[in-house]
């Protein structure tokens, strides 16, 4: 096993603990809070580094998600949106490349990059995985306001844990 690959094994079982143990049990049920449904599992997948195949990302991606579905009793739903969120995220990565290009060794984080880049960069993979995920959960053109509803709620609050995180965690690689 390399040693690099240790931090993001850690990233994974550490953002599926936090997904699972804490995010599952916040609720919102009054008003508008009842749109919000935080997560945090795609940062994995956002931050894998830049050289990580696709099919692996997408492989990884699924498992997480799998996970995900099997504690949140969600039929697949965290899985296909996990799974479509990998797969864009070369899109998004060469869409957004910068000047210089990338080093492809390492993971598209704040440190390496900047904080303007990468909230950009995260809001765009966070809004991709949550349309995805609340199309899928109402599945029907007819639920356009409620997919978009859960959609503005979630991103908001999921994009400011992934900030958080960002800040706090400060990945190096």
């Amino acid at each position: 096993m390399n040693s690099n690959t240790l931090p993001h094994i850690f990233r994974f079982l550490g953002l599926f603990i936090a997904q699972i143990l804490v995010l599952q049990n916040i609720e919102f049920d009054r008003g508008v809070l009842s749109y919000v449904h935080p997560m945090i599992y795609p940062l994995f997948i956002i931050l894998l580094p830049i050289k990580t195949p696709v099919p692996l990302v997408t492989a990884l991606g699924f498992l997480m998600g799998l996970m995900i579905d099997y504690v949140y009793s969600s039929f697949g739903m965290h899985a296909g949106a996990a799974v479509f969120v990998a797969y864009t995220r070369t899109f998004v990565l060469n869409f957004m490349e910068p000047r210089g290009g990338y080093n492809v060794s390492y993971s598209p984080n704040a440190k390496r990059y900047s904080i303007r880049w990468f909230l950009q960069y995260s809001a765009i993979m966070l809004f991709l995985h949550h349309v995805f995920y609340f199309s899928l959960q109402f599945f029907a053109p007819v639920y356009i306001v409620p997919i978009l509803l859960n959609t503005l709620g979630s991103l908001i609050v999921s994009f400011l844990l992934v900030g958080f995180f960002q800040i706090v965690f400060d990945p190096q690689d």
